[in-house]
């Protein structure tokens, strides 16, 4: 993984990962992105884009979508317009939620009652690039009993210019809570 990085534009978030055993539940991760304005940078957020939607403006997109995770190298896209986002919008929270599709083989190795964790979930990874540079790589290996995760921040300075941190935190939440809590205060 990379550290902070200035003066970004458009940012592209990948996701990867294997498709389940076969007989088992398929294995769907979903990217997601919470946008959060001037006035409460770590409350409520003020857009939350994931399957299924794209912001209003149309600075957030999600290029592809797996529900599967099969497929050749990463298998959901999401794309950030940060340069086209308007001066009221000063955050960008990414994250990663594991939908429950089904009873993971053996309950789940988080113990959350038969949802899927990332232990459960092989080949998981994901890229943060800026054209053809890559911002941050990792996986979620050291969040095994996590069913979310935050992966990165993206924050606007007094000057309009975007930054990015990456923020891998594991959360043990279904993806309603966790896209309350992924954005607060750590």
């Amino acid at each position: 993984m990379t550290g902070v990085r200035k003066g970004l534009a458009k940012v592209e978030v990948a996701l990867r990962w294997d498709p389940s055993p076969a007989g088992t539940p398929a294995n769907d991760l979903d990217v997601v992105a919470a946008v959060y304005g001037a006035a409460d940078r770590h409350g409520s957020p003020v857009q939350l884009v994931h399957f299924g939607s794209r912001s209003p403006d149309g600075t957030i997109t999600l290029n592809r979508d797996s529900h599967t995770g099969q497929g050749f190298g990463f298998d959901e896209v999401m794309t950030l317009e940060l340069h086209r986002m308007s001066p009221d919008k000063v955050r960008v929270v990414i994250g990663v939620v594991i939908q429950n599709t089904g009873a993971a083989a053996g309950g789940g190795a988080g113990g959350t009652g038969g949802a899927k964790t990332f232990a459960d979930v092989a080949g998981t990874g994901f890229r943060i690039r800026e054209g053809h540079t890559d911002l941050a790589q990792g996986d979620f290996a050291g969040l095994p009993h996590a069913t979310a995760a935050t992966v990165a921040e993206f924050t606007r300075d007094a000057s309009g210019a975007w930054s990015f941190d990456v923020r891998l935190e594991g959360f043990e939440a279904d993806p309603e809570e966790f896209t309350r809590a992924m954005g607060g205060v750590r």
